[in-house]
């Protein structure tokens, strides 16, 4: 059974940092594209960034260029997401899933959006506040 579980997330004052796990379990975690998306009160779910794994591929969305950066252990099944210089805008409860790589390659159009992301952890809550 497929499974991801977040952890790392908390109370942050603004232009600090955090980072994020996402630990997948029951898959073979090579042949998926993780993502990490965001889910404010009052506000649609976003996609934040994303990495796929062949090709090795990381896409961004603007608002976290330059702050956030995603990586991934393959041996660990885990992938990370490093965030600094948070800005209380950045406040959202945090969301890893997963997209089946084949037989259609993640894009960031896909990312963003959410497109072929079918599995779901259950959210780690990121407040940014001081």
């Amino acid at each position: 059974q497929l499974q991801l579980v977040e952890s790392g997330g908390g109370l942050v004052q603004p232009g600090g940092p955090l980072k994020l796990s996402c630990t997948a379990s029951g898959f073979a975690f090579v042949s998926y594209t993780i993502g990490w998306f965001r889910q404010a009160p009052g506000k649609e779910r976003e996609g934040v960034s994303c990495i796929s794994n062949s090709p090795r591929t990381t896409y961004y969305t603007d608002s976290v260029k330059g702050r956030f950066t995603i990586s991934r252990d393959n041996a660990k099944n885990t992938v990370y997401l490093q965030m600094n210089s948070l800005k209380p805008e950045d406040t959202a409860v945090y969301y890893c899933a997963a997209r089946r790589e084949f037989p259609h390659t993640t894009t960031q159009a896909m990312c963003i959006m959410g497109t072929g992301f079918d599995s779901w952890g259950q959210g780690t809550q990121v407040t940014v506040s001081s």
